[in-house]
């Protein structure tokens, strides 16, 4: 039974990426965009935290203790969190258009989008990632996964930072009345 909830939240995660290729056809242009240095790390963050919560590769030691029993609740609940998590980012970059980026930007002619899911956080494509990864965690429950939710947190706190130094400087007294407003990555607390 596990195979078949993790296969299930693999399939949304392929989901999640086609929409995200597909967007690449709407962006529009640079203006300004984060040094590479901060996007290697980024990537590399981040390819650790899926190697972590996807793969068996460390599965010794501690980091393959269960933090979890896996059953058809931890299955089921963990499918459920990627299932939010997805479509909530989903959401957030529908609702963004031609200003997404992967890299952190500032687009040519960029507006500053504050409604659907930029009414709950600033960042909601990070925290819809975020709460999907921590889905497949719960699926495969073991540490590992919980590390690696822990290492992905780190690079979108990393990247959503840099991009509020973007947005800062682009929007000025509009962004900083936002960020009052509504919380960056975790409705109500962060």
């Amino acid at each position: 039974m596990f195979l078949n909830y993790f296969k299930a939240a693999c399939d949304l995660w392929f989901f999640l990426g086609a929409v995200w290729l597909f967007g690449l056809l709407t962006t529009k242009p640079d203006a300004r965009t984060q040094p590479l240095s901060s996007r290697v790390l980024e990537i590399g963050l981040g390819s650790l935290a899926f190697s972590l919560v996807f793969t068996d590769y460390f599965h010794s030691g501690w980091t393959a203790l269960s933090f979890a029993p896996t059953s058809n609740i931890t299955g089921a609940v963990g499918l459920f969190l990627v299932l939010i998590g997805v479509s909530f980012a989903i959401w957030a970059r529908l609702q963004l258009g031609g200003n997404w980026s992967a890299a952190v930007s500032v687009k040519e002619g960029h507006t500053l989008v504050r409604q659907g899911p930029y009414t709950v956080v600033r960042h909601p494509i990070y925290s819809g990632l975020l709460l999907a990864l921590l889905g497949v965690a719960v699926i495969v429950s073991k540490v590992r996964g919980l590390v690696g939710v822990g290492v992905f947190f780190l690079a979108m706190w990393l990247k959503s930072s840099m991009e509020e130094r973007f947005m800062l400087e682009e929007f000025g007294t509009e962004y900083r009345s936002y960020q009052q407003r509504v919380k960056a990555l975790v409705p109500y607390l962060f």
